[in-house]
């Protein structure tokens, strides 16, 4: 069996790194990873949430049916596009005035779309049908999972390296402000969003990913979508 080929959309470089290493605990096989946003050599679609919608945008005007079909991303096993949910409480004028035209021009779903949390989920099921409108498709092909962390990675970050009773654990999926209680920490604890420090940590994230799906309901959704289209992935793959 020849090594796998994952493409991924994120909304920046520490994203890709920690759903990097959750993919390295949930699939069956070695695997390349390829990040398609925010791709360095590309930069127009810019970073943040923002970069994701501009590249879904750009995806949908080439008028194809999934992500599969389009032929500027060829020999992919599997594609995975990432959205933090804390953009449900966002709005398309947060990214300027000529992004707040387009969206009402194009009639793009509505923002905000959250709802109270807990759960989670209530606030990432919307989020999901703004990723496929925003592309331009009815529905998710074969080969591609969505994953929606909430409110951002950085809760799968701390599911994997904080104790049972560290009190960030406590509604840790509804925490909009847990990047900044990360750099708040104590010296010895404390974890900037650099991609050096995540990439030192993103073994914990690995190792202990059954813990982070535990205490993170998305992270289950997430290892439970993964799953489901593992064979069809694994099979390509080996047909190569």
């Amino acid at each position: 069996m020849s090594e796998l080929r994952v493409a991924l959309v994120a909304e920046g470089p520490t994203d890709f790194i920690l759903i990097e290493a959750a993919l390295k605990a949930l699939l069956p096989a070695p695997f390349l990873a390829t990040r398609l946003q925010p791709e360095p050599t590309r930069p127009k679609f810019g970073e943040g949430w923002g970069g994701v919608l501009r590249w879904c945008l750009d995806f949908a005007s080439g008028g194809h049916a999934a992500f599969e079909d389009d032929p500027r991303l060829p020999g992919f096993d599997l594609f995975v596009i990432h959205l933090d949910v804390d953009v449900a409480e966002m709005t398309y004028g947060d990214l300027g005035t000529e992004m707040q035209s387009l969206a009402e021009s194009r009639q793009l779903p509505r923002l905000p779309c959250h709802s109270p949390c807990p759960p989670a989920t209530d606030s990432a099921t919307p989020l999901r049908t703004h990723i496929l409108a925003w592309a331009g498709i009815n529905r998710l092909g074969s080969r591609t999972v969505l994953c929606l962390p909430s409110k951002a990675t950085e809760a799968w970050l701390v599911a994997a390296t904080v104790m049972d009773a560290d009190p960030m654990l406590a509604g840790l999926e509804c925490n909009s402000r847990i990047g900044a209680q990360l750099l708040s920490l104590p010296r010895t604890r404390r974890i900037r969003k650099t991609q050096r420090q995540y990439h030192e940590l993103a073994g914990d994230v690995t190792k202990h990913w059954d813990i982070v799906r535990r205490r993170c309901s998305l992270a289950e959704q997430f290892s439970t979508d993964i799953a489901a289209m593992g064979a069809s992935a694994g099979g390509r793959s080996a047909a190569r």
